[in-house]
């Protein structure tokens, strides 16, 4: 494990598997770098790979008050960690995390994102507008079960029996250790819009990928997004869902962050 400051003073810990080109991976909500390593391994094969834990998380640091700001500073210290320069691969909440990291001018040489929750269409409802003030309210009221059970129910939008059982699963504490950064990324993914004017803002070559059995306002999403991006492309792994399979994700990956200008999969 490696570590590194970001700007306010929070240490950012990450792995660095393999040797080549630096690929830095943004996980998404309600995970931590564990989520990734999968993933990581698999493209160590071809790149430095950079997995680290975001804010609150894991192995890394926290400094209250949270901002979207801080959390791309902190991808920004990765990135100098990386060299100076970084391909960049996000998933889901973390998706809209690198968008915005890459519209604030980090050195993201590509982008690769991974079903971003962005809303485009009725298909759907939004989640409720105070969804992160609920998160840290009922955090700090010592019921990180409670807001665990909100975000599976209300923001994902899982059967209300899935989440009664989820409740006694094993995995449960290590999902409630991370309640508190539910907010987090209710922060980053504001009203759930496309942010257009800082997707449109966005130069770097960048591939969204869908799955071809995730929901069709995720494919719906994945479209959107990559028709605003300027130098944007889309690509739909058929068989997939939104928990997708890093057998399955990291071909696509090593290709477009090996071809050059972000060559199509």
């Amino acid at each position: 494990m490696y570590h590194v400051t970001s700007k306010d003073g929070t240490t950012i810990a990450f792995d660095r598997p393999g040797e080549g080109p630096p690929v830095i991976l943004v996980c998404g909500g309600s995970t931590a770098r564990s989520a990734n390593a999968s993933l990581a391994t698999l493209l160590a094969a071809r790149f430095t790979v950079f997995n680290y834990d975001r804010r609150g998380r894991g192995a890394s640091g926290d400094t209250p008050p949270y901002a979207v700001e801080r959390e791309v500073e902190d991808l920004d210290a990765v990135i100098a960690a990386a060299g100076g320069s970084a391909s960049v691969y996000g998933t889901s909440s973390g998706a809209a995390l690198a968008l915005e990291a890459a519209a604030s001018g980090l050195a993201v040489t590509k982008l690769a994102l991974w079903e971003p929750p962005f809303i485009v269409d009725d298909s759907r409802p939004r989640p409720p507008a105070d969804t992160a003030t609920t998160y840290t309210e009922l955090v700090s009221a010592g019921r990180r079960g409670d807001a665990v059970e909100f975000f599976m129910a209300k923001v994902v939008g899982l059967p209300a029996e899935f989440v009664a059982e989820a409740r006694k699963s094993p995995w449960w504490p290590a999902q409630e250790a991370l309640a508190h950064t539910l907010a987090y990324d209710a922060t980053i993914m504001g009203d759930y819009s496309v942010p257009t004017e800082r997707v449109a803002s966005v130069a770097a070559p960048t591939l969204v990928i869908d799955g071809g059995a995730s929901p069709a306002w995720m494919r719906n999403t994945a479209k959107a997004v990559a028709d605003v991006l300027p130098a944007g492309q889309r690509h739909t792994l058929m068989g997939q869902e939104h928990n997708v399979a890093p057998d399955a994700l990291a071909p696509v990956l090593e290709k477009f962050f090996a071809g050059r200008n972000g060559t199509r999969p």
